[in-house]
This record gives structure tokens, C-alpha cells and sequence, in this order.
């Protein structure tokens, strides 16, 4: 009777692993059909992608409309601002957020009650956008790229996680460092951060990808065209380019852009390039940090 229980236990268990691996192949082919599917159009010939044509692989194979893009100065002033603004935003949040948090986790720290509520109330209640306009204009941030890199630096809810994930190293290694003369500030850089690799790897991730893909601040409170992330020329080629189209269906002069109506490329070759242009970067430096996914996941998890 025992050795059927346990067959029926590994007849099951073959089963669920056949459906999971059944199920994630079904949920890959969701998910990458659609890439696979921009790629082919950014590297197919105009006819094909005028006659809808293209699927998994490109038809017509060229490379007139990465060359269309790369023509553009403003893509490369896009890529300079958002690398600047992904990168200097990610340590400033780091470095706030660790600093906001270590005192949190301090039991004998005399405002931290106060601090606690304080930072819940913001994740209820926000200024909204015209407030925050005139405080970005008050401060002489407007048409600056510290507008799109200082105000989200510390957020409550990243701040109540690393205070959870600080909570759970070891007091002892705090308390040892002190009887060392160790203050603090040195407690945190030395110590405290160190052991939290993970932790900073996963926010680091995350707001990178936050800001890079961000284009709504920088419509609100950029003013020239030379400070706009890589999303907002994005957009702004997703338009003129949706405006391009129409003219050549119409055969009608003027709007969109004339130069492209000249070229051996459709609108919708180029969109999809730039698509591809703009999330390569992020692909790149995604599985350097896919490790430390599965303990991102579980920061906050854990009673703090």
C-alpha cells in the first residue's frame, strides 16, 4: 500500500511538473512574439511591412530605418539625458533611502515614531500636480535636469523596505562595531550596505527601469527639446511618424515629416526601430541583475 501511495505521489508530481513546463512554454511564446515581432518589422523592406506581411522573421531584410534614427541628433541627446537622469537619480535614491532607513530600524532613536508617521501619511496623500509645479518653479528647477532626478529620490513605501531588510542583519555586528569606536555613518557604509547587496541591486534595477521608461515629468517640466528623456523622443517620433502615414494614405503635401514621405521606409518600420532602440539598453543590463530577483521579491516579506 505504501509503494502505491508513494507511485501516486511521483505519477502526480510528474503531472504538475509536465503542466508547468507546458504552462511557462505557452506564457514564452505570449511574451516574446510580440519583440520578435517589432525586431521583424524594424529590419523588413517597406513593401512587406505595407502589405502586413511580416511575422517572426524580417522580409526584405534592411537597415534603412535604423539609419533614419541615427541621423537624428535629438536620439543621441535622448540617450545622453536618460543615462544621465536613470543613473544619477538611482544613487541619490540609494543613498537617501539608506540614510532615511538606518535610523528607522534604531530602537532607541527619539523621533523615529514621529518620522514613521510622518512618511506613512505621504503614501495617502499627495500635493498633486499644480502644487508640485510651483514648488519645481519656486526652487528654480523647471527646465533643469535635476527637476527629473532630485524630487523622487526618497519614497516612503522604498524606505519602510529598507528599514525591513536592514532590520534583519544581525544587531551584534552593530553593537561590536560601536564597542570598535565605529560611529554610525560608518556602521551604515561599511557594514550595514555591504550586507545588503541584494537589496540595493533590486532598487537599482527597478528604478532604472522607472526612470528610463519615465516620459511624463519630463513633458511637465522640461521646456527644451535638448533636456527630453529617450521616452519623450519617443513619443514624439511615435507622433510624427502616425502623422506621416496619414499624409502618404491621403497623397496629401505638408505635416509629418517631409523628408521621411521621400524615403525607402515606412513609418512603421521606423517606429518599431526606434521601439528597439529605446528598450535596448535595459535589456542589456537585465540579467545582471535577474539574480537578485527572487530576494527582491521577498524583501518586505519578512516580519520588520
Amino acid at each position: 500500500m505504501s509503494t502505491r501511495r508513494r507511485y501516486q505521489q511521483k505519477w502526480h508530481e510528474t503531472l504538475f511538473d509536465l503542466f508547468n513546463v507546458l504552462f511557462m512554454a505557452g506564457l514564452l511564446v505570449v511574451i516574446i512574439y510580440p519583440f520578435l515581432h517589432i525586431v521583424s518589422i524594424s529590419f523588413s523592406s517597406e513593401d512587406s511591412v505595407v502589405r502586413n506581411t511580416v511575422s517572426f522573421f524580417p522580409r526584405g531584410f534592411n537597415t534603412s530605418n535604423y539609419g533614419y534614427i541615427l541621423r537624428d541628433r535629438m536620439v543621441y541627446f535622448g540617450y545622453r539625458n536618460s543615462i544621465f537622469y536613470a543613473t544619477g537619480s538611482t544613487v541619490l535614491m540609494l543613498l537617501f533611502t539608506s540614510m532615511m532607513a538606518y535610523p528607522l530600524m534604531i530602537d532607541a532613536f527619539p523621533i523615529k515614531k514621529f518620522l514613521t508617521v510622518y512618511l506613512s501619511i505621504t503614501m495617502f496623500f499627495g500635493g498633486g500636480l499644480i502644487p508640485s509645479y510651483v514648488l519645481m518653479d519656486q526652487l528654480g528647477m523647471i527646465n533643469t535636469p535635476w527637476v527629473m532626478i532630485i524630487p523622487g529620490c526618497v519614497s516612503a513605501m522604498t524606505v519602510f523596505m529598507f528599514r525591513t531588510f536592514f532590520k534583519n542583519i544581525p544587531a551584534e555586528l552593530r553593537e561590536s562595531a560601536q564597542l570598535d569606536g565605529a560611529g554610525h555613518m560608518a556602521i551604515l557604509f561599511r557594514i550595514v550596505l555591504p550586507l545588503s547587496k541584494a537589496l540595493l541591486a533590486t532598487f537599482a534595477l527597478f528604478n532604472i527601469v522607472g526612470v528610463w521608461n519615465s516620459w511624463f515629468n519630463g513633458l511637465v517640466y522640461l521646456k527644451s527639446e535638448e533636456l527630453y528623456p529617450l521616452q519623450l523622443v519617443l513619443r514624439s517620433y511615435l507622433y510624427k511618424l502616425d502623422m506621416t502615414a496619414i499624409m502618404r494614405r491621403a497623397g496629401a503635401q505638408g505635416g509629418g515629416d517631409a523628408f521621411l514621405r521621400n524615403q525607402p521606409v515606412s513609418p512603421k518600420g521606423v517606429q518599431m526601430a526606434m521601439i528597439v532602440v529605446a528598450m535596448f539598453p535595459v535589456m542589456m543590463i537585465y540579467p545582471f541583475f535577474q539574480k537578485y530577483f527572487v530576494k527582491g521579491v521577498m524583501i518586505g516579506a519578512i516580519k520588520g
